[in-house]
C-alpha cells in the first residue's frame, strides 16, 4: 500500500552555507565547494574546481542535491563528501530507496523551477521538507526503480545518438566551410578587414559606470556580446537600448554592420538588421561594397573562428582585441566569385538548420517522454 508523507520524515534535509570566500581554493585544500546547477553533470556532479578550507554544510556520498535558488528543483547525485553553499541542499534518504528518491525528484522538478511565474523563485528547507510524497513498500520502489533504469537507458541511448547527430551536422558544415576558403584561387587577394571595409573599430561605451540607468531606455539598440553569439548570422534582438545620453558617449553603427566579439564569447560573429550601438568588447565592420559583401565577409570570419579564438589564448578572458585583425589578412575573391560562395554557403547553411531542428525536436520529445513516464510511476501507474 502506498502511503502519502512527506519529505522531512523520510530523508534528512541539509541547507547549504557557504564559507567567507577568502576560505575558497583550488589547491585541494579541504572540502570540495559546491555551490549551485552551473557545477551539474547529467545525472552525478562534475569533478570539483574549487576547495573551502572552512567546511559549513556538507552533504556525503550518494547524497542528491537540488538547486535551491533559480532554477529552483533540479537535482543532482554527489559522489564524494563536498561543502555546498547556499544555492544547493542535500537531501539524505533515510526511510526511502535512495534510487526511489532521486527518480520522484526529477519527477517534480519541473514544478518547482522558478523565476518566471512558477511555484518558488527559491525554496527553503522547510519547504522541502514539506514537499509530498507517495511511498510505497521498499520492494516496491526497488521495481519502480529497475523498470524506470530499463526504461530511461533506451532513451538516454536515443538521446545521446540525437545529440550526436546534432554536434555532428554543424561540425560538417563548419569543416566545409574552412574547406572553401583554404582553397584560395590564384587572383584572390589577401587584405585585412580594415582594407576590406570603409568603417572598421571597436563600438564605444565610454561612460562609467557602464551600467548607469541614465544611459539606457531609449530608442536606440544596444547591442552585447550575448546577443552576437546568440543570432544565426543576422542579429535581430536586442535586450537593452541606449536613450540620448547614451547615444552621446557611444556610436551608432548602421544596418549591415560586422560585429565581431572580441571578449567572454570569442569570434561571435553577426549583421546588424538594425542600426545600433555596441561598447568595446564588440568590434564593427562597415564592408566596402567594392571589394567584397557582408555575406561573404561573415562567412569567411566564421572559417576563421578557430584560428582568432587561439590568438585570444593567454589572457583572463581569453580575449582578441582590435590589433589581432590589424595584421591578420583574408582571402577576398572577385565580387562575383565571392557571391557564388555565398549561395553555396547559404543553401547548405539552410539545410543545416532544418537537421538541427529536427534533432532538437527529437531531444525535447525524448526529455517529455521521460517525464511521462516518471509521472506515471509516481502516480501507482506504471
Amino acid at each position: 500500500m502506498w502511503q502519502m508523507k512527506k519529505l522531512g520524515d523520510v530523508c534528512e534535509v541539509v541547507a547549504g552555507q557557504s564559507p567567507e570566500g577568502k576560505y575558497y581554493n583550488t589547491e585541494c585544500v579541504g572540502l570540495p565547494f559546491y555551490q549551485g546547477k552551473k557545477e551539474y553533470g547529467d545525472k552525478y556532479l562534475k569533478p570539483p574546481v574549487k576547495w573551502t578550507s572552512k567546511v559549513s554544510k556538507i552533504a556525503l556520498e550518494g547524497d542528491i542535491v537540488m538547486s535551491v535558488r533559480a532554477p529552483v528543483g533540479p537535482v543532482n547525485i554527489v559522489t564524494e563528501e563536498i561543502c555546498i553553499g547556499r544555492g544547493l541542499a542535500a537531501i539524505r534518504a533515510k526511510h526511502v530507496d535512495r534510487s526511489f528518491l532521486y527518480l520522484f525528484l526529477l519527477s517534480i522538478q519541473k514544478t518547482l523551477v522558478g523565476s518566471n511565474g512558477a511555484v518558488f523563485n527559491s525554496i527553503n528547507r522547510k519547504q522541502i521538507e514539506s514537499i509530498s510524497i507517495s511511498v510505497p513498500p521498499i520492494d516496491t520502489q526497488q521495481k519502480i526503480v529497475a523498470k524506470l533504469d530499463l526504461a530511461f537507458s533506451d532513451i538516454d541511448k536515443a538521446k545521446e545518438n540525437a545529440e550526436r547527430n546534432l554536434k555532428n551536422v554543424r561540425e560538417l558544415f563548419d569543416c566545409y566551410l574552412q574547406s572553401v576558403f583554404s582553397q584560395k584561387g590564384d587572383d584572390w587577394k589577401e587584405l585585412t578587414l580594415e582594407q576590406a571595409s570603409i568603417d572598421f573599430g571597436r563600438g564605444k561605451s565610454k561612460h562609467r559606470p557602464r551600467n548607469d540607468p541614465a544611459l539606457y531606455d531609449g530608442d536606440y539598440p544596444f547591442v552585447q556580446t550575448g546577443d552576437v553569439r546568440g543570432c544565426e548570422h543576422v542579429i535581430t534582438a536586442y535586450s537593452k537600448t541606449y536613450n540620448d545620453a547614451g547615444l552621446a558617449q557611444s556610436k551608432l553603427w548602421p544596418k549591415g554592420t560586422i560585429c565581431i566579439t572580441i571578449a567572454a564569447n570569442i569570434a561571435e560573429t553577426g549583421i546588424l538588421g538594425f542600426d545600433g550601438c555596441f561598447p568595446d568588447s564588440v568590434i564593427g565592420v562597415v564592408v566596402d561594397p567594392e571589394i567584397t559583401t557582408v555575406a561573404y565577409t561573415e562567412f569567411l570570419l566564421q572559417s576563421f573562428k578557430a584560428i582568432l579564438k587561439a590568438k585570444g589564448k593567454g589572457s583572463a578572458q581569453d580575449n582578441i582585441n582590435l590589433g589581432t585583425f590589424e595584421k591578420m589578412t583574408f582571402p577576398f575573391p572577385s565580387l562575383k566569385e565571392q557571391q557564388d560562395i555565398v549561395d553555396v554557403l547559404l543553401e547548405l547553411n539552410k539545410s543545416v538548420i532544418e537537421l538541427e531542428s529536427i534533432y532538437k525536436k527529437k531531444i525535447e520529445t525524448l526529455d517529455e517522454l521521460k517525464q511521462s513516464i516518471l509521472q506515471k510511476a509516481f502516480s501507482g501507474e506504471l
